[in-house]
């Protein structure tokens, strides 16, 4: 329940409203008084972030921690966090100054309403990071009022850093001790003698991308007889990291989350991640989960999963940005049975359901593409995709179906081809139709199924299989739903606004439901969001701030974040009309 003013005063009298449905449109200067866009006021969402909770506001009013005061300086256990268990409150802003270790058996806890800030050098291997080792936790639990925020330290958190600020810092990296298919020992042509090579360096022991082989505190896995597919190494929930993803040497890029070997037992919820150099989120074998995600602006993929992961995702959103000059890959999802085309098993295999990606129309292949799809299948691929909407793509589900005579031997099970295109044909030699992609709905996408990236590999031949037995759905426009997005990547002004919720709802009848498992989420709708009630994007994200998202900003009348509605807030209501909030 709202109320447009509290004092006759003010010029206005108080006026009770009734609880609003999705998408209300701004058309008169009442209607603007209650329900105006949050992004008038920026401080709504991020300079006065962990008002509700007890933080001190503004965050810019918070004395500074040097985080490397808290751990070993030096020796083998530099960086590493020194209490048994470490607090960063939200009465300080705390620098990640060098890269920081929570070591085995330690934990860290970060409390709502916390800012971190990662300090930028001028040397790539000087890149700071926060890193979760074996067997340490992290328990970084927010709220939709009082978010946990990763970004770099020159962001100011008002909305107006760039975001094409990328690489500003490195990110956040998190090992564990379930399965992966690391396997140091020959096991394919692609690189003799490794498995894996260029992470491996033991049989269920990886090194996360970027970093020294030979520094334990950035290996993941343990060997396998100890493999713990429920180990537990503590939660993200709101969390929002931004601007990381720095470069530490040629072809070892971090991502803004980096997770190798991640158990089920980690909680991994409301995840944001902003503007990130590489990846939004890279997984590296393990059985996590992925619940309420969205992966905004990023410069190459936004979910790549390889080396055995085999966990559950539901309500992905990724958008990104206009900005299609970028040499990186630009995928929705990349997926890979492992990184070196070795035929390892297991075989990553999640079950994804209910994501919506927006991409940018990209089409030209650069050095470092292998395509431009919402959905790219390298080598060996396996998993499920289900109920989901893919736009402005160039290519829609992409999958590899030879990898050429070297690779021949790498490419089978028991002599059956077992490629991408083999496991998703129901040909496959390892498991029958062990790649699904079903019930989905491509929007404007100019090359719905493709087998390799070339254009003239468009398919023609298996659209019964595509369209008709597996009810995905090519269309140029669904109601309700605009993808276009123009934004300026230095001003963050944004022109043109998307709109990520179809009404009416997509159908799903004849598709498959989410199991009822205690983890999905009952949604008989395609993409990631339903077509009325409260979105679960909306209050906390980094699109309410850039208010980016027709729909998904909520209602407030305190809009300036004084604790008072009055005049001033209604002042600020100028110009906002025709806007759209919940």
């Amino acid at each position: 329940m709202l109320f447009a003013s509290s004092t006759n005063k003010g010029g206005f009298k108080k006026t009770k409203l009734k609880k609003m449905k999705t998408k209300k449109t701004l058309t008169n200067l009442v209607a603007s008084a209650a329900l105006a866009v949050a992004s008038v006021s920026l401080g709504f969402a991020q300079t006065n972030l962990g008002t509700d909770c007890g933080c001190p506001t503004p965050v810019s009013s918070r004395p500074t921690v040097l985080v490397s005061t808290l751990a070993t300086n030096g020796g083998a256990g530099d960086g590493e966090l020194t209490a048994a268990n470490t607090i960063f409150d939200c009465a300080h802003t705390w620098i990640l100054d060098k890269k920081i270790y929570v070591p085995s058996g330690k934990s860290l806890t970060i409390q709502p309403g916390t800012v971190i800030k990662g300090r930028q050098y001028s040397t790539a291997d000087s890149a700071t990071t926060l890193s979760v080792e074996v067997g340490g936790k992290v328990f970084a639990s927010g709220s939709g009022t009082c978010q946990i925020v990763f970004t770099a330290e020159a962001d100011n958190l008002d909305g107006t850093y760039p975001i094409s600020n990328i690489s500003k810092w490195g990110g956040v990296t998190i090992a564990g001790k379930a399965s992966n298919n690391l396997t140091f020992a020959a096991n394919g042509p692609f690189q003799p003698g490794v498995g894996d090579g260029r992470l491996c360096v033991a049989d269920g022991i990886g090194t996360f991308e970027g970093f020294a082989s030979s520094n334990s505190k950035d290996q993941f896995g343990v060997t396998p007889a100890q493999f713990d597919d429920n180990d537990n190494s503590g939660i993200l929930r709101y969390v929002s990291i931004r601007h990381a993803g720095a470069i530490l040497q040629v072809g070892g890029e971090l991502n803004g989350l980096s997770l190798g070997s991640v158990g089920r037992g980690t909680t991994i919820e409301h995840l944001e991640i902003v503007s990130s150099g590489d990846d939004a989120i890279e997984l590296w074998g393990g059985t996590v989960d992925l619940k309420y995600c969205s992966f905004l602006f990023g410069n190459d993929d936004n979910l790549d999963y390889d080396d055995g992961w085999r966990g559950r995702a539901q309500f992905i959103f990724v958008l990104k940005t206009d900005n299609t000059s970028s040499v990186d890959s630009d995928n929705g999802i990349e997926a890979d049975a492992d990184d070196q085309k070795s035929c390892l098993l297991p075989r990553s295999h999640p079950v994804i359901y209910n994501t919506t990606m927006i991409g940018n129309s990209k089409t030209v292949l650069t050095s470092d593409n292998s395509s431009i799809a919402a959905m790219n299948a390298k080598e060996m691929t396996e998993g499920e995709v289900y109920n989901s909407v893919f736009a402005f793509w160039k290519n829609g589900f992409n999958m590899v179906k030879s990898l050429g005579t070297r690779n021949a031997v790498a490419a089978t099970v028991n002599g059956v081809p077992s490629e991408a295109y083999h496991n998703w044909a129901n040909t496959g030699g390892n498991s029958t139709n062990s790649l699904k992609f079903k019930c989905n709905t491509l929007v404007n996408v100019t090359n719905p199924i493709t087998v390799g990236s070339n254009p003239a590999n468009v398919v023609t031949s298996d659209t019964a299989q595509f369209y008709t037995t597996d009810k995905n759905i090519a269309v140029l426009t669904v109601p309700g739903f605009d993808y276009t997005f123009t934004v300026n990547n230095t001003t963050n002004a944004i022109s043109h606004r998307i709109d990520a919720i179809p009404n009416p709802a997509l159908s799903t009848a004849g598709c498959p439901s989410a199991p009822a498992d205690g983890f999905y989420t009952a949604a008989p709708y395609r993409g990631a969001f339903a077509s009325s009630g409260q979105n679960w994007l909306s209050g906390w994200t980094y699109t309410t701030l850039l208010n980016a998202v027709t729909g998904l900003q909520p209602c407030p009348t305190d809009l300036n974040g004084d604790g008072v509605t009055n005049n001033v807030d209604f002042l600020q209501l100028l110009g906002q009309f025709n806007q759209s909030c919940q």
